[in-house]
């Protein structure tokens, strides 16, 4: 049985981390029935009717069925999470937020509203992360880091003391990014892409991609 006040969930995004997300959700339930998972939303019409023996609908379905569930975006791509959530809040829906149990975190940690924190990960103290991020599994985060709205740490990122992430910023599965110091923190800007398996040890301007060990700017080629 479900708790009393347990929250209706639906999951925007139908494709394989949104099926880790309901996973997540099974898992949190586990310790609390918290969760009743109604739906995944998928607005092609050409979506499968369920995926994992879970419905799939669309936004306005789901809107006409059940307006008072909350929603968790569970698209990788930040810039498409940011156009999902502007989508479901149009709607007038509210958002969920997923903190898996196996993840261990101090107190002094401030996570904000739609976000996802997946199975494995640490995040120690003095830690501020933004709305709708996503941080998938087996991530480390050092003190005193700031993560911004709408980012996303693939699976196996590592991010020491002293970093400031901006939004939107994706950041590829194995990264690593040294730590900065209290007076002069790293600062990875807003919309960077980092790289799978980059190691980041300098700043890293706004909109830039880096790749490769140190991680250095990506150059275009003809």
């Amino acid at each position: 049985m479900y708790a009393k006040d347990s929250i209706k969930l639906a999951i925007y995004g139908a494709g394989g981390f949104g099926r880790e997300v309901a996973w997540l959700a099974d898992a949190c339930n586990s310790i609390e029935k918290k969760f009743e998972i109604l739906c995944f939303i998928d607005d092609d019409k050409n979506a499968p009717a369920s995926l994992n023996d879970i419905p799939v609908v669309n936004l306005d379905e789901l809107a006409e069925s059940h307006a008072s569930a909350q929603i968790i975006a569970a698209v990788g791509t930040p810039c498409t999470r940011e156009l999902l959530v502007s989508k479901a809040k149009s709607k007038g829906f509210e958002f969920a937020t997923l903190v898996h149990p196996r993840v261990e975190m101090s107190r002094w940690v401030d996570i904000g509203n739609g976000t996802v924190i997946c199975a494995g990960n640490i995040l120690t103290t003095n830690i501020t992360v933004g709305q709708h991020c996503q941080i998938n599994l087996d991530c480390t985060i050092g003190h005193d880091v700031i993560i911004g709205d709408f980012t996303t740490l693939s699976p196996g990122v590592h991010v020491s003391g002293c970093v400031h992430i901006g939004k939107r910023v994706y950041i590829g599965t194995g990264a690593v990014i040294i730590n900065g110091t209290q007076d002069h923190p790293l600062q990875i800007g807003d919309d960077a892409v980092i790289a799978a398996g980059a190691c980041v040890i300098k700043s890293v301007p706004p909109g830039v991609k880096v790749m490769g060990i140190p991680a250095q700017e990506r150059k275009q080629t003809k």
